[in-house]
């Protein structure tokens, strides 16, 4: 197996993983929701646009995943069950939480103990990003990193190999609140 994708357990994450470059965030949600067995677990599609939950709910209907479950979150939560997911996947949307530190508190909330935090969002820096992008998204990889580490989460990598070119990819684990 391809080193940036090792620490990933079965293969159908190391296949969604070696796709994302070649995706939009609509697809890259579609492939991870598909390279799910419905057999072998759960897979919530959270999005605060119903039009992309509509979407999701199609996408599975179609190919008969009874495993997808939409939800409609807000902007302060992802409005998941506590302790409900082993992975949160955020992809391309990180830049438009509008309240990080109450979305992130959120996720941390729902998943599991030792649960990971996949982040892949654009990478902003004057003079080698696209102007749109630096006027889109809201602040650089440093800045996201240092949110999601404040709010109960430690950085365990970033991936490198799999040829993002406007992206960036880090995962994080969750860190247990000390009662």
């Amino acid at each position: 197996a391809d080193p940036a994708e090792a620490q990933f357990a079965d293969d159908d994450t190391r296949a969604a993983l070696r796709e994302v470059q070649a995706s939009s965030r609509v697809e890259v949600r579609d492939l991870f929701v598909q390279s799910f067995d419905g057999d072998s677990g759960r897979v919530f599609a959270v999005d605060i646009a119903r039009d992309f939950l509509a979407h999701i709910e199609r996408r599975a209907a179609e190919q008969g995943l009874k495993n997808v479950q939409a939800v409609h979150c807000t902007e302060r939560s992802v409005e998941l069950p506590p302790h409900s997911v082993d992975v949160a996947f955020i992809c391309d949307t990180y830049h438009h939480f509008e309240f990080p530190q109450r979305t992130l508190a959120s996720i941390h909330k729902a998943l599991r103990k030792n649960g990971q935090l996949v982040v892949i969002d654009f990478i902003r820096i004057p003079g080698k990003t696209r102007d749109w992008l630096l006027k889109h998204v809201r602040a650089g990889q440093e800045v996201f990193e240092k949110e999601i580490k404040a709010a109960g989460f430690e950085k365990v990598g970033e991936e490198k190999k799999l040829g993002l070119t406007e992206n960036y990819f880090v995962r994080f684990r969750k860190i247990e609140k000390k009662s």
